[in-house]
């Protein structure tokens, strides 16, 4: 009888990281770049109460009698399907139309990841660097941040669809600064490892970033300037994977009840 309290008790602890992870999808419905993630399960080890046999005549148990000791989650899995991809008019917004990540350097110095292009300037000895809402350099093709002439007028600032930065200059003549925002891809990218902020870190299991701009990646991704990427949430089907859940969670609730109801009824017996 025990057995029952315990498995419906797995089932509730799983259930409830589930909701967690759901209830982080709605959080960042709003959120630039956020890529929702799913909870994935896997059932615990079985005891065999009675092995299937043949007796050689035709007879014996065809199957086994076993039973299950309940759910564990084992890993979140990170979908990084597109969102989609909102007009905002702001120069410095760029959206990644591909599989693709900015570089982007952390507070420790740490190169990371990201696919929120809502980008800032922020003045660095009388030049213009670019960097993220919270101030992190924008990394290049030469792993160094990307500054930008301070004459330069960020309204007349063009971004390719490579990354190159273009401006007209006092003689109306096209120039093209010396850095290049830096694309990024991976051969696993549910491999990534979230750290915060929008940002992921490369691990063993993603392997090393490849750069777009060598040429060696089959499907490079495209920036669209003045845009940005939104979360790929679906706030209805988080919904109803909430209510599955709620469900779940209250039918193994229920079954801890039952289970001390009977546990109840067998120690009565005793009187």
């Amino acid at each position: 009888m025990m057995r029952s309290l315990w498995t419906a008790a797995s089932g509730m602890k799983a259930q409830q990281l589930n909701i967690d992870t759901i209830s982080n999808n709605l959080a960042n419905v709003n959120t630039t770049g956020y890529k929702k993630e799913r909870l994935e399960f896997q059932d615990l080890l079985y005891e065999t109460i009675q092995r299937s046999a043949n007796d050689g005549e035709g007879g014996g148990r065809p199957v086994n009698l076993q039973v299950g000791h309940g759910v564990r989650p084992i890993a979140t899995f990170k979908n990084f399907s597109t969102g989609n991809i909102e007009t905002t008019e702001n120069p410095l917004d760029i959206a990644i139309d591909g599989k693709g990540f900015f570089a982007i350097e952390n507070r420790n110095g740490e190169e990371v990841y990201t696919r929120n292009g809502s980008f800032k300037v922020s003045v660095i000895d009388d030049e213009l660097m670019l960097v993220t809402s919270d101030g992190y350099p924008v990394l290049g093709l030469d792993d160094e941040p990307i500054y930008i002439p301070e004459n330069v007028q960020i309204e007349d600032l063009t971004i390719t669809e490579d990354g190159i930065l273009q401006y007209v200059d006092e003689d109306q003549e096209v120039q093209e600064l010396d850095n290049q925002i830096k694309i990024v891809q991976f051969a696993n990218r549910a491999g990534l490892e979230a750290v915060g902020q929008g940002f992921y870190k490369m691990t063993p299991a993603s392997g090393e970033p490849l750069y777009e701009a060598d040429g060696e990646i089959l499907n490079p991704s495209r920036l669209i300037q003045g845009a940005l990427e939104s979360s790929n949430v679906q706030v209805v089907e988080e919904m109803v994977k909430m209510i599955i859940a709620q469900r779940a969670y209250d039918i193994n609730s229920k079954a801890i009840q039952t289970s001390d109801d009977m546990l109840a009824t067998a120690n009565q017996l005793k009187r």
